[in-house]
């Protein structure tokens, strides 16, 4: 009985966190650069890892051939499509961020198909084209700027690498504590980014950092958003089924939705609610995976 309801509450908690994210990481980009922000929440989330799984005694022993799969894993999924996530929301909208990327497991199937060797279905296939749509008419059609399509075009970049990313990840032995293949990946990332966010780095964003509310959100993105939600997610995810776990992933586009509209003003216009509409019918056929092979 306990499994039937802890389960999904951890996943439930760790997609709505992520939805929060969007928002606290969209207030916080308009006074710092998004390659200081993710390096910055990086730092943190890897002390917060660190500190945990010394704490749990996790074993970081990696055998050499998993070796390039967790710098795959690192370059890929934590460096590249976190930071487009990051620059995409921060020239589009909350709420773009957060639908978008929702088309994650959509795009898996491609990937796994090509890495795993999984059927592609009549009915994934339908998904596929649904999702892609969807994306479509949200960053190509409606009210918004070429500034918004560029952060929308942006955010597809940072679904198709979170999908890579997974199936990636389903490529290494169950019997590896995620967590370690989290930390190890994010201490790549931070290696990866530092350079980079030390020469964009501005003096006057150290003072804007020493701020109650920005301090808040850097602990938010960090220790909830990274570190934590990553945590509930696994173990979710070793109590549900997969199939079933992909449903509560979209708990992010809807908090990252109605705390947008609720926190920063954004509107929701009727092109924006059909092209959400298309993502999550493609989702939900994708995890549904019923359909004879094309």
């Amino acid at each position: 009985m306990k499994k039937n309801y802890v389960g999904p509450m951890y996943l439930t908690l760790a997609a709505s966190i992520w939805g929060g994210m969007y928002v606290v990481s969209k207030y916080m980009l308009a006074s710092i650069s998004p390659l200081a922000l993710l390096w910055i929440r990086y730092l943190v989330a890897l002390v917060s890892l660190a500190a945990f799984g010394v704490v749990t005694r996790q074993s970081w022993y990696i055998r050499k051939k998993y070796i390039p799969l967790i710098l795959s894993i690192g370059v890929i999924g934590y460096f590249v499509s976190i930071w487009a996530q990051f620059v995409g929301t921060q020239l589009s909208s909350a709420q773009m961020g957060a639908v978008i990327t929702s088309a994650t497991p959509a795009f898996m199937a491609i990937f796994a198909r090509i890495l795993l060797k999984e059927p592609i279905t009549v009915t994934k296939a339908i998904a596929l084209a649904l999702a892609t749509v969807g994306v479509l008419l949200i960053i190509g059609i409606g009210d918004v700027g070429n500034l918004s399509k560029t952060g929308g075009g942006i955010l597809v970049i940072a679904a198709l690498t979170w999908a890579l990313m997974s199936v990636l990840i389903k490529k290494i032995p169950r019997h590896y504590s995620q967590l370690v293949v989290t930390t190890y990946g994010i201490l790549l990332a931070v290696v990866l980014m530092t350079p980079l966010a030390l020469s964009e780095f501005q003096s006057d964003e150290m003072q804007v950092l020493l701020q109650p509310a920005m301090g808040g959100g850097i602990l938010y993105l960090g220790v909830a958003s990274t570190a934590g939600a990553f945590y509930f997610w696994n173990k979710g995810l070793q109590l549900v089924d997969a199939s079933r776990a992909g449903l509560y992933f979209f708990f992010q586009p809807l908090v990252g939705t109605f705390l947008g509209w609720l926190v920063l003003g954004e509107e929701v216009g009727l092109t924006f609610c059909m092209g959400t509409f298309l993502i999550i019918s493609g989702v939900l056929l994708v995890l549904k995976g019923d359909g004879a092979e094309c």
